[in-house]
């Protein structure tokens, strides 16, 4: 199974991806590991493991619709089985999602469909909930809406902070996203 990994910072999520790979843990192949702007972390882990990257920087378009076919373009290039957006903090035009449809994955730091969108932990311990958690689901046309794909329960400790929960969340996002792909990787 081909993969192109989407990011849009450090790519910690990324790194449990590629680890899991190289100790054979997970059976895919990340053909490339793309970036909406220049100069993450995440990109960089990829270099340094050795996968192709690229950037597909937004700020270089004059148009987001111009942005958009240029993302589509290079990642179709690939030809993944599935795009995996983790930690990839843009929303993709519909050209995008219809190319990928059933195939372009999201993490989410939240149990989805509660606190969709950028802030999902910090509007979790606003609202507060005492569990939370994170999402993998197939991206469609909304924000954090489509179809749920997996997902685990995070608990919300009394001295938690924001940075703190996150933390943990992200530990829980790793693993789930692992397991997701390598349930996908065998059908």
């Amino acid at each position: 199974m081909r993969i192109v990994v989407l990011v849009s910072g450090t790519g910690s999520n990324l790194q449990a991806v590629i680890d899991a790979v190289a100790n054979g843990v997970l059976p895919v192949e990340i053909a490339a590991v793309g970036a909406d702007r220049l100069g993450t972390y995440g990109v960089e882990r990829s270099a340094n493991a050795g996968l192709e990257t690229f950037e597909v920087n937004f700020k270089d378009f004059g148009t987001r619709s111009d942005w958009d076919a240029a993302l589509l373009e290079k990642v179709a290039s690939y030809s993944p089985d599935y795009v995996v957006s983790s930690g990839f903090m843009r929303i993709v035009a519909p050209d995008f999602i219809n190319a990928f449809e059933g195939r372009y994955v999201n993490t989410h730091p939240a149990l989805l469909p509660s606190f969709p969108g950028a802030h999902g932990v910090r509007d979790a311990m606003a609202y507060g909930v005492k569990v939370t958690g994170c999402t993998v689901h197939f991206a469609d046309a909304g924000v954090d809406t489509g179809p749920i794909i997996a997902q685990t329960p995070v608990d919300v400790l009394p001295e938690d902070t924001e940075e703190s929960l996150h933390e943990r969340i992200k530990l829980a996002e790793r693993e789930l996203l692992i397991k997701v792909l390598g349930d996908l990787a065998h059908g």
